[in-house]
């Protein structure tokens, strides 16, 4: 399965259309609250060169790309938490993802409502952030609600847990988004356990797309997002949505003032990155094909997401950088070069990796 990114904020911010866009899907995007009720799904692939190019030197009859699924979820009010708007049923569908994109209006524009008194991308951004927080307080109140007895009679482990569910009130309380908090760093093994287990919404890692253009958005709201270290691009959504459906290229998207790279693929590469992922490749003259893994996995592990038989019956790895393999200009010459190497159970998959799985399956 893709893993999963939502497209969240307050109504008419343009979630559908950047969601169409990214998907180049149609999907309901009229010009008032809530047009979107059930979340629209699609499924993106990562742009990424190299899979071209490992499948030009293998020549590939086919090349597959590693994914993405962007979720359009409907817009969030405040007293989204006490079910104000769509209420549960939007936090549900956040929770469901695994990371988060927060669109926040920048635009200008008179033509589209704009449901709050003034155009602010930081108080925007606040307003989602405190429904999180809320609901994520309600879920660990409920927590400590049906433990509390348990600690009171003395059990160990719900002595235990009520003291990790205290500190990640307290932070919550505090009005702190967690995935932004330094201090978890130091929970202990059992209090890394249960934040974990919460699948709290505030845990979620997310960047910030401020829908409008360059100008549009003022300095001191620059400054914000990069005094926090929060992670954002700036975006005239409707501006690549309408490239998007010319198919505009590189000369014809500049004579419209756009950027030659869409700023969407961009986009879609920093998502990618959020989730601390990384890419593999096998390739062959069946097909080239990338592989996504979380930063930091083991040789079998990462085969097994090839299929589950190759990690079960891993024996070895034969591995080459992507970078050696181009200079090399095939796998002969980089054999020749002593550039592949063997590597073993414990060896960390690199991002750009080239790999060979040997099984005994």
């Amino acid at each position: 399965m893709p893993l999963s990114i939502g497209i969240v904020g307050l109504p008419n911010v343009g979630k559908s259309t950047l969601f169409e866009t990214l998907t180049k899907k149609q999907v309901d995007r009229f010009n008032y609250p809530f047009c979107t009720i059930n979340p629209n799904v699609g499924v993106v692939p990562i742009p990424d060169e190299r899979v071209d190019k490992l499948a030009e030197i293998e020549k590939s009859a086919k090349k597959i790309y590693t994914t993405i699924e962007f979720v359009d979820i409907a817009g969030l009010v405040k007293g989204a938490s006490q079910g104000e708007g769509l209420g549960n049923k939007f936090l549900t569908n956040i929770r469901e993802t695994d990371a988060i994109i927060y669109l926040l209006r920048a635009f200008k524009s008179s033509d589209i409502i704009n449901t709050q008194s003034e155009i602010n991308p930081a108080k925007d951004k606040e307003i989602l952030d405190t429904e999180l927080i809320l609901k994520d307080l309600e879920t660990i109140q409920k927590k400590i609600n049906n433990i509390d007895g348990e600690a009171r009679a003395g059990k160990k482990e719900a002595i235990s847990e009520l003291k990790a569910l205290t500190k990640i009130k307290s932070l919550l309380d505090n009005g702190q988004v967690l995935s932004e908090v330094k201090e978890l760093s130091s929970f202990n093994d059992d209090e890394q356990k249960e934040l974990s287990s919460l699948q709290l919404l505030t845990m979620k890692p997310r960047f910030y797309l401020l829908n409008g253009k360059d100008e549009e958005v003022p300095s001191q709201i620059i400054e914000v997002f990069k005094k926090n270290n929060w992670p954002f691009l700036i975006i005239d959504v409707l501006a690549e949505f309408d490239a998007a459906g010319s198919d505009f290229a590189g000369e014809e998207r500049t004579s419209l003032g756009l950027k030659a790279e869409s700023e969407l693929d961009i986009l879609i590469k920093e998502s990618y990155q959020l989730l601390n992922l990384i890419t593999f490749f096998t390739t062959g003259a069946d097909e080239t094909r990338a592989w996504t893994i979380k930063r930091g996995v083991k040789a079998p592990q990462a085969a097994g997401v090839i299929h589950s038989d190759l990690k079960n019956y891993f024996i070895k790895a034969e591995v080459i950088s992507y970078n050696d393999l181009m200079a090399s200009g095939s796998f002969a010459k980089a054999r020749e070069r002593g550039l592949i190497r063997t590597e073993g159970k414990e060896y960390l998959v690199q991002d750009g990796d080239v790999v060979e799985i040997k099984h005994n399956a």
